[in-house]
């Protein structure tokens, strides 16, 4: 096997299904005419949305011949937008980049965006004017290569017919590329292509085969279901065939673990605004039930070809609600479903199922191989017999291959086989318990948690939690992704269901007959029962309540907590809580409770070690004696607390790093202790209508942002003792505060600074002293008279937002802003009312520095 391995190893491992270009935007532009105002303002604004671009940063180009480096870019590029200026015929480079990008067009179904920069479309299409010049130059000069400048004429008109948008003289810079960012936006949002598996193997052949049951020929509209058992690479195959034909269709949507998601709190509705939103390119759209989702679907995309695939699907309603029949969707129009239940695609009439089929013994050795030893060639020595007997407990199955090989990965013979010797049943999940066992009990808790609790949460999020608990999360994080147990996606935690279903089930068997007895309890019937019928016990560590139902009640026993002396986690996201509650165990770490029905805690409640209290909307009055000395709270989150009425002294919780008090409208205070948390980094107290007591002085080095708005009756901002260095964001809109203190200048790192609708007469000299701000509202300051000649010290400002104004009357003239030493590269955009002014030559909107580029922060 192992020879025939070697002489017939499939290329498809190094074949790529994902179309994933390097880069999004392709800049094609003549130098000489745009690269240091147009070109440059169009790449700057391309990069703030987001969208990678590259743009050939060589000025002075040196050769005859189109560099091979920048051939590569516009292979590696979706999309080319070509700048056609008067003088870009005349450049050989940009001719020979254009047939290269009508190549890539053409092959690789690349898109072409020509732009018309001050010149005439005709003029490029058919080689007049200075295009003709150009070309006619160009002939004389390549008078022995007419072949070569008969290629540039026809790549000139072939591109110049095509859609694009033209600027005049007497048009403005700025509207006109933002223009052009909004039409890129709609071909690089257009297809978001998804991550398909490290190593490949063997998917060449399935995606053929899918190639074949689409038949994207054919204008009719398809189901084509992906049929086999968990692990067999079902949801991989359906990832490779969408980004393969994705372009191809108006719309796309892939919706992910239809089973997961149907059966959760956001249901079918949930699913069904994410299909609408994903074809429709619609940011927020809102469903308000099923039956109007399925009247959206059937209405909305009946004349569109749409490419949809829903994946692991396990009930009839799920299709029924989503893609219910062909005729809901419009000619051409494809729909892939994957799943674990064939009489579930033939209830359905969907008559084109690929079955998919355990890789044979070659490609399971192969893709063992490329994560046991991280090459595709066979392994060697002692390791070959080892690794057959892997290969044949894995069944065939990838991630069965997958999991084992990152567990054997570097191993030595002694652990391979000791690992191996431990099989001993044919059960799949027996095959993965391989990886579990050979693991740090440390890490096993980490693995089970993730397991039972945090599937699909946020990485930074998840860490938190665990740190807090005790465990190295981030060790743990790292060595689970090695092993291949989890997948971290854009920052959020994957796992494959059948490991999922692994951790639950090991839980599970901790006490099979005893819910009580197991160490985590995630069902919301299970948890029900136990905190209902007070049958905890001191194996319980962690609990997590997210009900799929909306507004599910459980009503406490008083003494529910009573016997769970070691519970560390209690989370509670959308269940309503009703009872008294005797006590709460002292070593909960995690304490996470939405709408909490306490008043206060009972007075025996002291969590020496609770690392995170998040109650938002909570009925909380006070926090008690018992919160005063939590030396490792990081996280503490009151928000919309409404009977809040004070925060108390906090200096018993000096590693304090997140304060969240928005939306707390009887909050009146905030203890003086707050002012001294140094390791603070986000604190908010918005809408806190009621705060009158504020610390006098603070001292935050750490502190990130901090929001004040909307507490209209705090008249004055705090002395800042020293200077803060970390501060990004300060929003003190709709306060009462007149006047800033001198000690503002101390916030030297912040960008963004809202003084929107308060009483402030004026600005104090120091405000120069704030250097790398950019961002400044002064909108409806009806006080403010005047701005400081100082307000010339900030060199990065690019908005400043004076509307509503009513008392100012001057500026000190408009040269107010030419100590500005950065206006000739970052423009200042100034709003403000025509009447509000004393200056009448200073119009209500004005930009210092660049004519052409600069964020518009306010409408008019």
């Amino acid at each position: 096997m192992l020879a025939s391995m070697a002489n017939q190893r499939a290329s498809s491992s190094s074949a790529s299904f994902t179309n994933s270009w390097k880069n999004q935007v392709f800049l094609s532009f003549r130098g000489v005419d745009t690269r240091h105002n147009f070109t440059d303002h169009l790449y700057s604004a391309l990069c703030q949305r987001g969208i990678n671009t590259f743009r050939d940063d060589d000025e002075l180009r040196r050769g005859e011949e189109i560099s091979t480096s920048l051939l590569t870019a516009i292979e590696e590029s979706k999309i080319s937008v070509v700048v056609f200026s008067k003088n870009y015929a005349s450049s050989k480079w940009c001719l020979d980049e254009l047939v290269k990008i009508l190549d890539c067009k053409e092959s690789n179904q690349q898109q072409v965006i020509p732009v018309f920069y001050k010149v005439n479309p005709s003029d490029v299409r058919n080689q007049g004017g200075s295009f003709g010049d150009a070309l006619a130059n160009m002939e004389c000069k390549y008078k022995e290569n007419m072949k070569k400048v008969k290629k540039w004429r026809a790549a000139l008109a072939q591109l110049a017919v095509l859609s694009g948008l033209t600027l005049d003289e007497h048009q403005s810079e700025s509207k006109f590329i933002q223009n052009i960012i909004e039409e890129i936006s709609k071909h690089v949002l257009n297809t978001v292509y998804l991550e398909v598996a490290e190593h490949p193997v063997g998917m060449q052949a399935q995606v053929q085969v899918m190639n074949k049951l689409l038949d994207l020929e054919e204008n009719d509209v398809r189901m084509v279901g992906v049929w086999g058992t968990g692990g067999i690479g079902k949801t991989t195959i359906a990832k490779a065939v969408y980004n393969s034909i994705a372009h191809k269709f108006e719309g796309c949507s892939f919706l992910a673990n239809v089973r997961e998601r149907s059966t959760s709190h956001e249901g079918s509705v949930g699913l069904q605004e994410n299909l609408l939103s994903d074809i429709l390119r619609v940011k927020y759209l809102k469903v308000t039930n099923v039956d109007k989702g399925v009247t959206m679907i059937k209405e909305w995309l009946r004349r569109r070809k749409v490419l949809l695939v829903l994946d692991d699907v396990d009930a009839m309603e799920q299709l029924h609600k989503l893609v219910g029949a062909c005729d809901w969707f419009g000619a051409g129009s494809r729909i892939i479903i994957t799943t674990r239940d064939k009489q579930l695609l033939t209830a359905h009439e969907v008559n084109l199922i690929h079955e998919v089929k355990i890789l044979d013994d070659d490609k399971a050795l192969e893709l063992f191989c490329w994560h046991a030893f991280k090459t595709s060639g066979p392994p060697l020595g002692d390791y070959v017999k080892l690794a057959e007997r892997a290969i044949r407990y894995a069944q065939g199955l990838p991630l069965a291959l997958k999991v084992l090989g990152c567990c054997l990965c570097g191993g030595s013979i002694d652990k391979w086989e000791a690992a191996l010797d431990g099989f001993k049943s044919p059960k799949i999940q027996d095959v993965l318990k391989i990886s579990y066992n050979a693991l740090d009990h440390s890490v096993q808790e980490v693995f089970l948690d993730i397991a039972c609790f945090f599937k699909g949460q946020n990485r930074k999020d998840v860490t938190e939690i665990l740190v807090a608990c005790g465990l190295n999360a981030r060790y743990g994080i790292e060595v689970l992704i090695e092993k291949a147990l989890i997948s971290v996606k854009f920052d959020y935690i994957q796992m494959h269901h059948l490991l999922e279903e692994m951790g639950k089930d090991i839980v599970q068997q901790e006490s099979p007959d005893e819910l009580g007895g197991h160490s985590r309890l995630w069902s919301h019937e299970d948890i029900e029962h136990v905190l209902t019928n007070d049958t905890g016990t001191k194996k319980i560590t962690g609990i997590m309540l997210n009900s799929p139902k909306k507004d599910y009640e459980i009503f406490l026993d008083v003494d529910c907590f009573s016997k769970m002396k070691n519970l560390k986690i209690f989370m509670n996201y959308n269940v309503f809580l009703y009872g008294d509650i005797g006590c709460l165990p002292n070593m909960l770490r995690v304490l996470d409770w939405y709408r909490c029905p306490l008043q206060s805690f009972p007075p025996n409640f002291r969590p020496k070690g609770l690392g995170l209290l998040n109650l938002p909307y909570s009925r909380i009055k006070q926090l008690g004696e018992g919160l005063k000395h939590l030396t490792k709270l990081t996280s503490l989150n009151l928000m919309g607390s409404e009977f809040l009425t004070e925060i108390p002294d906090l200096s018993g919780s000096p590693n304090l790093r997140y304060l969240n008090a928005s939306c707390c409208e009887s909050l009146v205070e905030v203890h003086p202790s707050v002012g001294y948390l140094d390791k603070l980094q986000y604190l908010a107290f918005a809408g806190c209508r009621e705060l009158t007591k504020f610390p006098n002085k603070v001292c935050w080095k750490y502190l990130e942002y901090l929001g004040l708005s909307g507490c209209t009756k705090l008249e004055s901002l705090p002395e800042i003792v020293d200077k803060m260095e970390s501060l990004i964001e300060l929003d003190l809109g709709r306060t009462a505060i007149k006047e800033l203190p001198s000690s503002i200048g101390h916030l030297t790192t912040l960008e963004k600074l809202c003084l929107e609708r308060t009483a402030i007469e004026e600005l104090p000299s120091s405000i120069k002293d704030l250097t790398a701000l950019n961002y400044f509202n002064l909108e409806g300051c009806e006080n403010l008279t005047n701005l400081p000649q100082s307000i010339h010290g900030l060199q990065f400002l690019m908005g400043l937002n004076l509307n509503r104004c009513l008392k100012l009357v001057t500026l000190q003239n408009k040269l107010i802003f030419e100590g500005l030493s950065s206006a000739e590269s970052l423009p200042l955009e100034v709003r403000t009312n025509a009447n509000s002014l004393g200056d009448g030559n200073f119009t209500w909107q004005a930009r210092i520095g660049d004519d052409n580029l600069g964020p518009v922060w306010y409408s008019t």
